[in-house]
């Protein structure tokens, strides 16, 4: 089974949401969808920036708590290392 941690985006650096899940395809469109958290409701924060896979429940939630405690520059920094146009990557992923 696969484990994700990702982070969704309301704009090119705008509001950020960092999250983990074991179905990341039903997740972002759950917040796409307006299903998903609060905050992201609140925001409008839908487009999937970043993702990062592993292979265990315990190692998602730490790399996200991880994350959740970075500085907003760093979390910048991680998305524009493999998405430096911010796009969606909704759309490419293996649904």
């Amino acid at each position: 089974m696969a484990f994700y941690v990702y982070l969704l985006a309301s704009k090119k650096n705008g509001t950020l949401y960092c999250g983990s899940t074991d179905d990341i395809a039903f997740r972002v469109w759950s917040h796409k969808d307006g299903r998903g958290a609060a905050f992201t409701r609140k925001y409008n924060v839908t487009r999937l920036v970043w993702y990062e896979l592993h292979t265990t429940r315990e190692a998602a939630k730490t790399r996200e708590y991880q994350i959740k405690a970075w500085k907003r520059d760093w979390k910048i920094r991680l998305i524009e290392e493999t998405n430096p146009h911010w796009n969606d990557l909704y759309l490419q992923l293996n649904m």
